[in-house]
């Protein structure tokens, strides 16, 4: 069996703020379960600590005794936050963080979470279909469709020379802030409830399928640079920007 220490090296931030932190706990009592668990804290020791970790994410002591119902969205995830974080642990698993929170309060928690991530040493695990998000917060990327890694490598190199066809698609799909620039739909537009059972998983979408190879086998992974790779059947030098409608590349 697992010891807390090793439960405490691991936290989570849940997706909706709304449903992650309970209605009938004040926010003192919420941060107080991971402080007396992990680290066994009590009395002014404890009430210290928990308004310190206020601070620590742009709140103040004067949050202790509030309600959920008495926070905010961004508020709420803030708490959040700072509940995971007052297990002081390594790794910090955070599930489409953002994704209830309005653009203005997204900036912010995104700009908290940064800062916790230099101070404290923090690795994250970034789970988000919002790719703005995932560009201002990670190191590195990994690219998944139907589940199975496609791409995997640093940010600024997958965002700036994509080198899988689907992520190629994804990024090109993105809305710019420009309305003279139009989204690049390289690849079909369809659901899949499942993944093919066999082959490369983006086969029935790709705008680069070779033939049945795509279809009968697994693509190898292939290294675009030392810290960069693929899953494809194409060669990574034959991978050339697909030429789309309207557009010269």
């Amino acid at each position: 069996m697992q010891g807390p220490d090793h439960l405490r090296r691991v936290q989570l931030i849940f997706q909706n703020p709304y449903d992650s932190l309970n209605p009938r706990h004040t926010v003192a009592e919420t941060l107080e379960q991971p402080l007396r668990l992990y680290f066994g804290l009590s009395g002014q020791a404890l009430r210290d600590r928990s308004a310190e970790i206020l601070e620590r994410v742009r709140l103040g002591a004067h949050f202790l005794d509030r309600l959920p119902s008495q926070l905010s969205g961004g508020e709420k995830q803030r708490i959040a936050i700072g509940c995971a974080f007052a297990a002081n642990p390594d790794l910090v698993l955070c599930d489409e963080v953002t994704s209830a929170l309005d653009v203005s309060v997204q900036a912010a928690v995104l700009d908290l979470l940064n800062a916790l991530k230099h101070k404290q040493g923090t690795t994250y695990v970034f789970v988000s279909q919002d790719l703005a998000v995932v560009k201002a917060l990670s190191d590195r990327v990994a690219v998944l469709y139907q589940g199975r890694l496609c791409e995997i490598g640093p940010s600024d190199r997958v965002y700036a020379r994509p080198s899988h066809p689907y992520t190629e698609v994804l990024l090109g799909a993105i809305l710019e802030p420009d309305p003279d620039t139009a989204p690049r739909l390289s690849a079909d537009d369809v659901v899949e409830r499942a993944p093919p059972e066999r082959g490369c998983p983006f086969q029935r979408r790709c705008p680069r399928k070779i033939g049945d190879i795509c279809d009968t086998l697994m693509p190898p992974w292939r290294a675009a640079s030392t810290d960069h790779a693929i899953r494809c059947h194409h060669e990574i030098d034959a991978l050339k920007p697909v030429q789309r409608p309207g557009g010269s590349g």
